[in-house]
């Protein structure tokens, strides 16, 4: 079997459960940018793995989380009724399970109340790139789910709320965090 196929020298891409677009569309957009979260994030669990194996462990379980976003999204909406959740369909817990994460990092360290500037640390920094690649992601699914008029979707909140944890996880391997004001100042 070989990598290539040709079928999508046309312009097009195929579809979970079948069907075709062309590869501009607002899914392949969409799911596009989940898997550059999925890459961004495989460099902060590649930084983790030597200084916090917790940290790469939960990383690649959202890795893993992200290929059932991705699943949605690759789907057409005339054929979302053969999603399943935890499978295909963002589950309400992946969502609870970011909640709880990000509440023990907060009990743990607290919250910077002024902006932080990213690059503390390669780690740190490296979450940050997942945090701000999963933000466009969640851009172009909000612009995919307007568009196709997709409402019975947890994609988004668990997008935002990945979003919400990556941040909270990039300061939580910083030892200080940078204020974006100047001390001088």
């Amino acid at each position: 079997m070989k990598i290539y196929t040709k079928k999508g020298d046309d312009g097009t891409t195929g579809l979970f459960y079948g069907g075709r677009v062309s590869k501009d569309d607002s899914g392949p957009a969409a799911y596009g940018a989940v898997d550059e979260s999925v890459a961004a994030l495989g460099v902060a669990r590649a930084l983790a793995r030597e200084t916090d194996p917790d940290l790469a462990a939960t990383i690649l379980d959202i890795q893993r989380e992200m290929f059932i976003v991705a699943a949605e999204l690759a789907t057409a909406p005339s054929n979302h009724h053969k999603l399943e959740v935890g499978v295909s369909r963002p589950d309400p817990e992946m969502i609870a399970r970011l909640e709880v994460a990000i509440d023990a990092i907060f009990e743990a360290r607290g919250m910077p109340t002024e902006f932080v500037v990213p690059g503390d640390n390669p780690l740190s920094a490296s979450l940050d790139v997942a945090r701000t690649v999963v933000r466009r992601a969640e851009r172009h699914v909000v612009t995919h789910t307007r568009l196709h008029e997709i409402e019975e979707t947890l994609t988004v909140q668990y997008l935002n709320r990945l979003a919400d944890y990556l941040w909270m996880a990039a300061r939580s391997t910083e030892e200080t965090w940078t204020s974006s004001k100047d001390a001088s100042e």
